[in-house]
């Protein structure tokens, strides 16, 4: 009888975020490389994905790596310098509003992981996934609920996605949006200038309320009042 592939792997007890990947590298299945989303529930602003490969040890310096969600904005920038210092290939994917409207953004999000997967100089030999089956990777993967809290190279990417984000949205030509402050999620302060100002260039028009204030916005003649570009740079 033929063996399984991937070979069956016995994870057990470890300290911290290693478990998964300690338990792939004792089984020959190395490198393990992470992968992780960050603008999945933004109404605008691009949607941003990362892959990362830490390597089997963890070093000293990246002590603090946790899910992006849990670190403070601070704690996530002391920690971006480092993760690229330390990791052995890290790669980070922008995908811009239009590709999310004209694919849907779960499938916008699954060809971003399979995308920055491949732009690694590091061919894996395994790949995590955070929540998502990633179908049409070239390697064995796992998708990993709660991924980010789970697995260190998950929780590196996902630090690399989220301020690589958060510093796109800050430089933004923001005509009154407040893109800096809520990175393009649906807060009372966003959807306030929304609704005052009606959609620019980096809205998706796939989202239920940006596609709501498009549609009053052109029935009483105001569309078009406001078509600010912040244009992706890569």
């Amino acid at each position: 009888m033929a063996p399984a592939w991937p070979p069956r792997t016995v994870i057990r007890r470890s300290p911290g975020l290693r478990t998964l990947e300690s338990a792939l590298y004792r089984s020959g299945l190395g490198p393990v490389a992470g992968v992780d989303e960050v603008g999945r529930g933004a109404c605008a602003g691009p949607l941003v994905v990362a892959a990362c490969v830490l390597g089997p040890g963890r070093p000293a310096a990246l002590a603090a790596l946790d899910d992006s969600k849990r670190l403070t904005a601070n704690a996530r920038e002391q920690l971006f310098p480092l993760i690229r210092r330390h990791a052995l290939a890290y790669h980070v994917v922008f995908i811009p509003p239009a590709d999310v409207d004209a694919r849907g953004v779960h499938v916008a999000n699954i060809e971003g992981m399979r995308r920055a997967v491949a732009g690694l100089a590091l061919r894996p030999g395994y790949v995590l996934s955070d929540g998502f089956r990633v179908p049409g990777l070239p390697m064995p993967s796992l998708p990993v609920i709660g991924g980010d809290g789970a697995a260190a190279c998950i929780a590196a990417a996902s630090v690399l996605a989220k301020v690589s984000r958060d510093r796109y949205m800050a430089t933004l030509d923001d005509p009154g949006y407040g893109f800096a402050d809520h990175k393009g999620y649906s807060t009372a302060a966003h959807t306030a200038a929304l609704a005052a100002l009606g959609p620019c260039g980096q809205h998706r028009y796939s989202f239920i309320n940006v596609r709501n204030v498009a549609a009053l916005a052109a029935a009483t003649g105001t569309m078009g009042t406001n078509r600010a570009e912040g244009r992706l740079s890569r």
